[in-house]
């Protein structure tokens, strides 16, 4: 057993399974997908530490913790597709991909959106594929989907997003409250969405879903 696939099994055993995260799909998927592929070059010796890992400027790859308990709440089945907002280097689509029919992912940096097509064409994730874009505007060609997720906090969610989500669909995103936040899931019925609070959990928040800033003289 390599190196990396027991940090794997370390990470379920003292990050997910003990946050009561317990779907074998989720157990399974975070199990068979290699982290380390998916984090930047200088950070894979830290692929599987109990934190955010930096990306960029205000982007992160969500804790192992923070992925598996909003994935927890979304319960994705196998006949879905799946909006992946804030991809980065293609984990979350990664884990996503093998829990849902299929998975776009969205990213605004198009190097990272290259890395993380790239990635995942080389680990033979063949039901997902990474878009380029402006993460506040989703992606609504591929739309509407059954599931919306958000790797980064919000301060509001702009009505586009909650427009290119069906009918009955569910929508997971961690609601910046200081530095700790609140991860909600949204549920869409006749049109509105209503959420209820999970758990909390801290990020920083995504280009595009700050809240306009009153304006001061």
């Amino acid at each position: 057993m390599s190196d990396n696939t027991t940090r794997r099994t370390m990470m379920v055993d003292t990050q997910v399974r003990p946050s009561d995260v317990t779907k074998f799909p989720i157990i399974d998927a975070m199990l068979a997908v290699p982290r380390e592929a998916y984090v930047p070059r200088q950070l894979r010796d830290t692929a599987y530490i109990g934190e955010n890992l930096p990306l960029a400027e205000n982007r992160v790859i969500l804790e192992p913790r923070t992925l598996a308990k909003m994935l927890d709440a979304l319960d994705i089945a196998n006949d879905e597709l799946v909006l992946d907002i804030g991809c980065g280097l293609g984990y979350s689509t990664a884990v996503i991909a093998r829990m849902a029919q299929a998975v776009i992912g969205l990213e605004s940096d198009e190097s990272m959106a290259e890395d993380a097509q790239a990635t995942l064409s080389d680990h033979d994730v063949d039901n997902a594929m990474v878009q380029v874009g402006a993460l506040k505007d989703g992606a609504a060609e591929h739309g509407p989907y059954d599931v919306i997720i958000l790797q980064g906090a919000v301060e509001i969610l702009p009505e586009t997003l909650s427009d290119q989500l069906k009918e009955n669909g569910r929508i997971c995103a961690l609601f910046a409250q200081g530095a700790l936040g609140v991860v909600r899931v949204g549920y869409k019925v006749d049109g509105q969405i209503s959420w209820r609070d999970e758990f909390n959990a801290g990020a920083p928040v995504l280009e595009g879903f700050q809240r306009a800033s009153a304006f001061e003289f």
